[in-house]
Order: C-alpha cells, then structure tokens, then sequence
C-alpha cells in the first residue's frame, strides 16, 4: 500500500538526485546520466540503513557528480534529524574518492592492500602497489583532500 510517507520519501530522494523534473517520463526515454540520476534516486527511497553503490557517479558531468557524493555523504552523517546510513561505494575516480569518503578500503585482484583514512592511505607508495605507476599525491587547496598525480617521466614516457 502506498502511503503519504512513501512519497514524502520518492519525492525527497527524487530531489536530492536531481530528477523530480523526469518524474513522468519513461526511463527508456531518459539520458545515461538521467537514468543513473533516477536509479539512485530509487535506492535513496527504500529507506535502507545500507546502501551499496557500484559507480554511482558513473555518466554523470561532474556538478551531478558533486551533487551525489555530497549528498550520500550527508546521509552517511545523518543530518537533518535523520539516522545515519552506512554508504559503502566503488569508485574508481581517486579524487572524488578522497574528498567524499571517510574511510578508504584499496584492494587489487580480491585482496585488501590498506584501509583507513583518505590522507593515510593514499601514498605514493600504495598507488604504485595498486596502479603499477609512479605519481605524486598533492593536497587539494581547501581542504588538503589527497590529489594523485601521474609523474611526469611516466607520462613522457607513454607518448613516445
């Protein structure tokens, strides 16, 4: 049965997903982006006090990708009076992974090589371990979020 409460809460996650402009339109009829927009929209709506996510900011232009990582990591925190969620995601993009996450987990090849906090764990060394190439881990202006930057003899070398 579908109550007041559950749109309250579609209508919340739709918000946050930034999708309630699409709420009438077919999701075969949606962008790559869109379509990921409105699955995740769906997640945030089943209430759950997990969420596993597999790329959610996959196909996204990078102010969507800001908007979701913000937003998940909010409902990690559990603001605006509600219960904290345990967000576990994928990410491939270090970046973002280092500025939203508080606890990073490195695996390669179904092993976990290190966890911890971002400004622990993301080395030069690990990401040599992890990416087999060398780089510079910088800190981000702000709020010295890890940034992981390729050597430049590397990428010298992969253009010849």
């Amino acid at each position: 049965q579908y109550s007041a409460h559950d749109a309250q809460v579609v209508a919340a996650a739709m918000h946050t997903t930034k999708v309630a402009d699409l709420a009438q339109q077919p999701l075969a009829q949606l962008s790559g982006g869109q379509r990921q927009r409105s699955w995740l929209a769906m997640a945030l709506a089943q209430e759950t006090p997990l969420l596993l996510l597999d790329e959610p900011t996959s196909m996204l232009d990078l102010g969507h990708q800001v908007d979701i990582l913000h937003s998940l990591r909010q409902l990690a925190r559990g603001v605006d009076g509600q219960a904290p969620r345990a967000v576990v995601l994928v990410l491939h993009d270090l970046a973002a992974a280092a500025r939203y996450a508080d606890t990073l987990v490195a695996m390669r090849a179904g092993r976990i090589l290190a966890c911890g906090e971002p400004r622990q764990i993301v080395t030069p060394h690990l990401m040599q371990q992890l990416y087999e190439v060398a780089v510079d881990v910088l800190s981000a202006p702000g709020d010295g979020a890890p940034v992981v930057v390729p050597k430049a003899a590397v990428i010298q070398a992969q253009a010849a």
